[in-house]
């Protein structure tokens, strides 16, 4: 495989898993899957949508697979051979794309904060003929007719539309990324948080939309701002399904102490009753949660069924509306032990008990306000970490650490796999370091960044960051040296049994380590020979064996912390094994001009495994013999 997976290919696949009748010779027959679906197409002319000038060009360039790849980079990078946490510089439209396979799913949660497309905002020229050709010459891997990097006027008269086509393929890519369980949460301001909403209900679904939070930024507001002085941001959150459990975070130990004030044998905990509180339920829709619970009087114990002296309890509230319990008769059967009766003003009531620390040792937890002000999500918070790891003013108003280990608290995942993919500073990479430390989790981070030039004359230039990726990258590599620093001053460190993984891996998007092909203008076919003894061998000049290698991985669905390393006892040829320890997942691969027999005879394949060497390496009898003794692939 010489690109990244085909989005358009996979979900042509998907349709005709479902619909196999509405294929012909291949293609889609829209009428047959019209009559198919009947009723439920809307062909009517005039029915809701949202729509851009340049939304098909963005559709485009989504079903255009990637032919680049990733060239890891250990000297840039920390713990190289053991980490698994990320940072990738490229384009994030690609470096998505080149993800796909090995990362469908597989997302707790992803962070993005986007240009907010106020006038200045870079906007990256995309271009759905050549995506890799455009970022190569924007980063001087090519020559560079002219300036890429341009920003987004409010005069020009793709405004809108622009910022839309820029971020749409990325969002549509990135909910791939997400498990079933997985929540997307975007920063944005005033200037397109309308738009941002259309077009996450596009990309997610209206029903998936949880929340519009509103983040108090900056106190003293924003005085240059025309009549009034903005000072807060939007934190649009959004999941890929709907989700079984709520998105909350753990009580402070100042709540427990103040909340739960009753104790037992069983530690301390509060009571809360079980009639269901919202007048929207009761037994006129929730039948099944209306029912009679029988209190003894003498200790106030709760059974499901009378004896003589027991009190008759229904969910009523005191002006007769016929209400509902929180929890059925199976589940008040089985937790009965929580219930208690309690006479409250002459009548009698149930209530349940909540511990403050659950059999799991699960500390409470509350769901947040969709106003948030505390003064740790101010900007001027997250300008204080960056500069105190980096003095100086390298970066202009990064977001606050605490914004995003809230983020990450609300997913309430210590094993959480973190995608930021307009990484800046890597604010997330710290967040997500500096949570594990506290609460000894294993979250893992992958943050995307592309190389953008710093502004010539900024303070960034002065102390050698010629890009904003330069900067993620020493921002990640400081907090893990303090990180270091003080855990070697305590004596209590939080890890789990893996340890804390304080490193990171550097990846760069580059040039296919195969040769494309150019086609042949001249149909003269010994022009045509000639063009084809050059791909011969499909491997550019210069070609270094662990490039290859990774774009291998990266190009048959392996994920960027799969493991490389010399097939032991083979002689006479470099052998490699690749294992992906996520999907417990393989293969072998040779990429010498020869393959002796004596090495096929070493690696003894059976027919699961999977073998791939170069297509020079074998003649046709070899090839013949080994595909059926292996799961053969060439290049």
């Amino acid at each position: 495989m010489r690109t990244s997976a085909d989005l358009t290919e996979e979900s042509m696949a998907h349709l005709l898993e479902i619909f196999p009748e509405c294929f012909t010779e291949g293609r889609i027959d829209f009428d047959k899957l019209r009559a198919t679906l009947g009723e439920e197409v809307d062909s009517r002319p005039e029915r809701y949508s949202f729509t851009w000038a340049g939304k098909r060009d963005a559709l485009r360039l989504l079903q255009v697979p990637s032919r680049a790849t990733l060239i890891p980079c250990a000297s840039e990078s920390v713990n190289f051979d053991q980490t698994n946490n990320l940072f990738i510089e490229g384009d994030n439209l690609e470096v998505l794309k080149l993800l796909y396979k090995s990362y469908f799913g597989r997302v707790k949660m992803i962070y993005i904060d986007p240009p907010y497309n106020t006038g200045n905002d870079f906007i990256y020229p995309d271009n759905f003929a050549d995506p890799l050709d455009t970022y190569l010459r924007l980063t001087g891997q090519k020559d560079n007719g002219g300036n890429l990097l341009t920003s987004n006027p409010e005069s020009s008269g793709r405004y809108h539309s622009a910022w839309l086509s820029m971020l749409y393929p990325r969002l549509f890519v990135a909910r791939q990324f997400l498990s079933d369980d997985g929540v997307i949460f975007v920063s944005i301001d005033d200037h397109e948080v309308h738009n941002l909403r259309l077009l996450m209900n596009e990309v997610f679904g209206e029903e998936n939309f949880v929340a519009q939070v509103t983040v108090l930024s900056n106190p003293k507001g924003r005085v240059l701002g025309e009549h009034f002085a903005r000072s807060h941001d939007y934190l649009l959150v959004y999941t890929r399904n709907a989700l079984e459990t709520e998105l909350s975070i753990s009580k402070t130990p100042d709540e427990v102490d103040a909340q739960y004030q009753e104790s037992d044998e069983n530690g301390r905990h509060r009571l809360l009753e079980l009639r269901n509180t919202h007048r929207q339920f009761g037994r006129f829709n929730r039948p099944k949660l209306y029912y009679s619970l029988y209190i003894n009087p003498t200790n106030g114990e709760v059974f499901l069924h009378p004896e003589k002296g027991f009190i008759d309890v229904l969910p009523i509230w005191d002006d007769g509306f016929e209400g509902c319990w929180s929890w059925g008769r199976e589940k008040a059967s089985r937790e009965r032990q929580l219930l208690i009766g309690k006479a409250i003003g002459g009548k009698w009531k149930v209530y349940r008990k909540a511990y403050a620390i659950g059999e799991n040792g699960d500390t409470p937890r509350k769901k947040l306000k969709t106003i948030w002000t505390d003064k740790e999500y101010h900007t001027e918070k997250g300008q204080e970490a960056l500069d105190e790891l980096i003095p100086g003013r390298v970066f202009q108003s990064p977001k606050p650490v605490a914004l995003i280990k809230t983020q990450l608290e609300l997913c309430n995942d210590l094993d959480a796999l973190v995608v930021d993919f307009y990484a800046g500073s890597c604010t997330s990479a710290h967040a997500a370091l500096e949570l594990n430390c506290e609460d000894g989790g294993n979250r893992r981070f992958v943050c995307v960044q592309l190389p953008e030039p710093t502004p010539e004359g900024s303070e960034a230039r002065k102390q050698g960051f010629k890009t904003i990726a330069e900067v993620g990258k020493e921002r990640i590599r400081r907090v893990i040296q303090k990180m270091k620093k003080e855990s070697a001053s305590k004596l209590d460190i939080k890890t789990r049994d893996t340890g804390e993984d304080l490193g990171f891996k550097v990846f760069k998007l580059a040039e296919s380590n195969y040769k494309p092909w150019a086609g042949v203008e001249d149909k003269d076919s010994n022009q045509y020979a000639k063009t084809m003894d050059l791909y011969t061998d499909p491997l550019v000049p210069g070609w270094k064996p662990e490039n290859v290698i990774w774009e291998v991985a990266i190009k048959e669905g392996y994920g960027l912390n799969s493991r490389i390393e010399p097939v032991p006892g083979v002689k006479g040829n470099a052998v490699y094994r690749v294992t992906d320890p996520d999907k417990a997942q393989g293969f072998r691969l040779c990429l010498d001009d020869t393959l002796k027999p004596a090495t096929l005879k070493a690696l003894n394949l059976g027919k699961d495994d999977i073998f791939i060497c170069r297509d020079k390496a074998l003649d046709d009898e070899g090839a013949a013999n080994l595909a059926l003794q292996c799961r053969l692939k060439t290049i």
